[in-house]
């Protein structure tokens, strides 16, 4: 038994049921740090507090700091190690594209069915923020904040026990179902947003466990956010206009933006391919 699996009760416990636990506490208490930094110091000294936190939670995720006993162990969960020039590009490859296939299947998502467009900025208003320029950092930082924690919990403190002791199927399929029941708490969250929200958390695990890391993760996620929160949530960067094809009929537009959908799918999966293949070797 490993330091990191303890004794007693919790030791006991199914490897599954102890990543899932700890998976999120690590993701779920991290994340909400900044929101209370936002309401009681407001911007920009929240945003300064939660890049101090954010650093100081990725060296201790990553294995600084006490306990000494478990510093291998969070090293391993939060996937240390060295990355070649390969992996880096065909991670960042991954990860921009990562997020531009999600905000493509949203558009898609909302051709199908209308945009509810209140019921998405319902929580996310920002209007005690002052200046576009807060505004967006504000934006930035969220999605920063969401994406190392979430990645960190998720695909690090969950899933990497699970591949370990089950493989990496299960170990993905378990934090992306996780990963899709959390959101659904969420206001906006609806039944036509839950087969892409498990899509964004099979890619996202599928590319930690090939990289080996959760850097690509975090780049890809905090590119998602910054797009959700900016444009999909809070609407500063614009709002969403186009009508549903019940109203318009399948037109060219829907056509093309479906290819751009299956486009960026495509570059994301062979991206991921790629850094399989170079895990492997």
């Amino acid at each position: 038994m490993s330091a990191a699996d303890g004794g007693g009760f919790w030791g006991r416990l199914p490897v599954t049921v102890r990543a899932v636990i700890v998976g999120l506490v690590a993701a779920m208490v991290a994340a909400n740090v900044w929101p209370v930094l936002l309401l009681k110091l407001g911007m920009p000294l929240a945003a300064g507090a939660e890049a101090v936190f954010l650093i100081a939670y990725i060296w201790w995720a990553s294995g600084g700091g006490p306990p000494l006993s478990l510093k291998t162990a969070r090293a391993e969960r939060f996937r240390t190690g060295p990355l070649s020039s390969a992996q880096w590009t065909w991670g960042l490859v991954a990860a921009i594209c990562f997020a531009a296939t999600i905000h493509a299947a949203i558009v898609v998502l909302f051709r199908l069915v209308p945009f509810p467009a209140e019921t998405f900025h319902r929580g996310y208003d920002l209007s005690f923020i002052h200046g576009r320029a807060m505004l967006w950092l504000a934006c930035v930082v969220s999605a920063a904040s969401a994406a190392v924690c979430e990645e960190t919990g998720f695909r690090g403190y969950m899933q990497q026990p699970i591949e370990k002791r089950h493989g990496s199927t299960v170990a993905i399929l378990t934090s992306s179902v996780f990963f899709m029941l959390v959101h659904l708490t969420q206001g906006w969250a609806s039944i036509g947003l839950v087969p892409i929200m498990i899509g964004a958390g099979a890619l996202l695990g599928s590319l930690a466990w090939a990289s080996r890391s959760l850097i690509f993760g975090m780049v890809g996620h905090t590119i998602m956010d910054i797009g959700l929160f900016a444009y999909w949530w809070t609407q500063i960067a614009g709002t969403f206009s186009q009508r549903p094809i019940s109203e318009t009929g399948i037109d060219a537009t829907f056509f093309a933006e479906c290819g751009v959908f299956a486009a960026l799918l495509l570059v994301t999966l062979l991206a991921i391919a790629r850094l399989t293949r170079l895990r492997a070797a």
